[in-house]
C-alpha cells in the first residue's frame, strides 16, 4: 500500500510544519483534517492571526480544527472521529495524551529538528548551534508519551558549517525534512520500516531558549561568544551593555591574536571591527545594533559612538 493511500492527521503550528504540510498535498498525500494553534495576536493591532499550518490547510480546503487541549474528552472524540491511519505530528505545540497518540490505526509520527537521541526538547536547532555541533538533521520517530523518546523510523542528516546561524539550519532542515517524511510515511505504508530505539545514556535534553541567556559574558571564551552569536539569531539574538547602552550583536570572528588584556577591555575598535579580550582568546564584532537602529557595520558604528568602545574601555566592569 502507498502512503498516498493513507488517511492522514497532520498536526503543526510554525512555518518549518507547514512547509510539510505542503509538500505532503503537492505529493496527493490525503490529509483529512489539519490540528493547529488556535489563533494568536499579531502585529501592531493585535489582530487574531492563523498560524502558518492552518494557512496552507484553508487554501487546499482542509478541515482545520484547533482545540486548545488534546486531553478532553470532546477533543478526543473529535479526534477519533476523523478515523484516520496515521497522525503526522510538525513543532505542533501541543501535548498529545497516550489516548491521542493511540487514536489513528498506524499511531503518531513526529519529525524533530536534531539526530536523536541528541537533542530532544524545545530547541534543539539553537543548542546544537550553541554547542559547535558538526552536525544536525531530522529524525522521524514514531511517538510515546515521552519527551522526543519514541523509536526512530528515518534519519537525515546535514552539517553545520561555522558561518552557519540557527536561522540558516532551520533553513536547511526545512528542505530535508519534509522529503524524510515522504520516505518514512511510505515506509509505513509499505510495512518497511525497522524502528530503532534511542538510547537514553545518551540523551541531551535541548532546553527553550530564553532572552537573559542571550547576555555576552566577556569571561567565556571567545569561541564559545562566537557560537552564541550565530545560535541566537534570529532570536533572542545576542547582546551586550556598551557604555550603559543595551547593544544587539549579529556578526563576529574569533581573532589569532592573543592581547595580554583583562576579559572585557577592548582593546582596537575602528572599520576592520571592535576587538574585544575574553576570558580565552580575543573576538571582533563585525556587526553590531544599537536599540532603535538597523544594524550596521562595525564602522558605521564606531564612527557615531567611539565612546561606548573606546580602547581600554572595560566592558566587564560596565557589566558589574
Amino acid at each position: 500500500m502507498s502512503g498516498n493511500n493513507l488517511n492522514i492527521i497532520f498536526a503543526g503550528t510554525p512555518e518549518f510544519a507547514a512547509q510539510h504540510l505542503s509538500h505532503l498535498v503537492e505529493q496527493g498525500y490525503n490529509i483529512v483534517a489539519c490540528y493547529t494553534q488556535p489563533d494568536r495576536p499579531a502585529g501592531r493591532g493585535k489582530k487574531l492571526q492563523p498560524s502558518a499550518v492552518k494557512q496552507v490547510a484553508l487554501a487546499h480546503d482542509i478541515p482545520v480544527c484547533q482545540p486548545p487541549s488534546l486531553k478532553t474528552d470532546d477533543a478526543l472524540t473529535e479526534l477519533n472521529a476523523w478515523n484516520a491511519d496515521l497522525m503526522i505530528v510538525v513543532a505542533y505545540g501541543l501535548l498529545l495524551p497516550k489516548a491521542a497518540l493511540d487514536a489513528p490505526k498506524l499511531g503518531c509520527i513526529n519529525v524533530h529538528g536534531s539526530i536523536l537521541p541528541k537533542w530532544r526538547g524545545a530547541a534543539p536547532i539553537q543548542r546544537a548551534v550553541l554547542e559547535g555541533d558538526a552536525e544536525t538533521g531530522v529524525t522521524i520517530m514514531q511517538m510515546d508519551i515521552g519527551l522526543d523518546t519514541g523509536d526512530m523510523l528515518l534519519v537525515e542528516t546535514c552539517p553545520i558549517e561555522s558561518t552557519d546561524t540557527s536561522g540558516s539550519v532551520y533553513e536547511k532542515l526545512q528542505n530535508i525534512g519534509p522529503s524524510a517524511l515522504i520516505k518514512a510515511v511510505d515506509a509505513i505504508a509499505e510495512n518497511n520500516v525497522t524502528p530503532i530505539k534511542q538510547n537514553d545514556d545518551e540523551a541531551t535534553y535541548a532546553h527553550k531558549l530564553t532572552k537573559q541567556e542571550a547576555e555576552i559574558n566577556w569571561l567565556e571564551p571567545a569561541a564559545v561568544i562566537e557560537r552564541k552569536i550565530r545560535g541566537y539569531q534570529p532570536w533572542p539574538v545576542a547582546y551586550a551593555n556598551l557604555s550603559g547602552n543595551v547593544v544587539k550583536i549579529w556578526q563576529a570572528a574569533v581573532s589569532p591574536e592573543n592581547s595580554g588584556k583583562n576579559a572585557g577591555d577592548v582593546i582596537s575598535a575602528d572599520k576592520s571591527g571592535i576587538s574585544i579580550q575574553t576570558g580565552d582568546g580575543v573576538i571582533s564584532i563585525q556587526s553590531l545594533q544599537p536599540q532603535g537602529k538597523k544594524p550596521m557595520s562595525a564602522g558605521d558604528f564606531v564612527n557615531g559612538r567611539l565612546e561606548w568602545v573606546a580602547p581600554g574601555t572595560s566592558l566587564l566592569t560596565q557589566a558589574d
